[in-house]
């Protein structure tokens, strides 16, 4: 009985507990793929697709440096293209006809129900994710989430006066390609310097509001109170 009981407690104790590992940026039982939600966008951002994923980032490249030299919009640049497009389909068909030749072998133009039916799924379980996020961020359940969400989207607005449309999104692209990707290779050194910032940012925090509110409130407020 001594020895299974020795042996229980060096087993518990060898556990690794909650309390010894650095906290994480996103919940401790989850990687950074099922945070994503899975699928082919978070094989995308992880680079588990690596050609898929590195043709994104070079046509993104391609197309920015396209827009800014040529001075082109993207509504412009789409227009002009289905237009020509349509042109060259019209000529090649009148053509043919005319001289007895086959059509353009165009394939046909639908969506399936089950290509609709999925989409309208993926779309739907994403924007019900960012509604229970919100949610719980607007109860204040989750003190570290709110704080993230707060420093993004500052970062968002104050980035976004500096760019245009263009570049915002092209930039933001890049990032879903890099962030994920890099986070994940690196997940142990930057949970452990953001704790480390959010802790110190706790503790500014407290002290200012020490200071400006805390502070200001008279000793003998309380005792007054008592008394009466």
């Amino acid at each position: 009985m001594s020895e299974n009981s020795a042996n229980g407690k060096m087993a518990t104790s060898t556990l690794p507990t909650d309390e010894n590992n650095p906290s994480r940026l996103f919940n401790k039982q989850k990687s950074i793929h099922e945070i994503l939600r899975g699928g082919i966008v978070a094989d995308l951002m992880l680079w588990r697709r690596r050609n898929t994923s590195l043709g994104i980032l070079v046509g993104a490249v391609v197309a920015w440096i396209l827009f800014e030299k040529s001075g082109y919009t993207l509504l412009s640049l789409v227009a002009n293209v289905l237009l020509l497009l349509v042109t060259i389909l019209f000529v090649w068909a009148t053509a043919a006809t005319l001289i007895s030749r086959p059509p353009p072998p165009l394939p046909e133009l639908e969506l399936s129900e089950d290509t609709v039916s999925d989409t309208a799924a993926s779309i739907r379980s994403r924007i019900n994710f960012l509604l229970t996020v919100a949610h719980d961020i607007a109860l204040g359940k989750d003190p570290k989430l709110f704080l993230k969400v707060v420093v993004c989207l500052w970062l968002i607005s104050t980035i976004g006066g500096w760019f245009d449309f263009l570049t915002l999104g092209y930039t933001s692209l890049v990032n879903l390609l890099s962030i994920p990707a890099l986070y994940e290779k690196y997940e142990d050194q930057v949970d452990k310097y953001v704790d480390i910032a959010y802790n110190e940012f706790q503790k500014i925090i407290f002290s200012q509001f020490h200071a400006h509110v805390i502070s200001k409130i008279p000793k003998n407020f309380s005792k007054g109170k008592k008394m009466q």
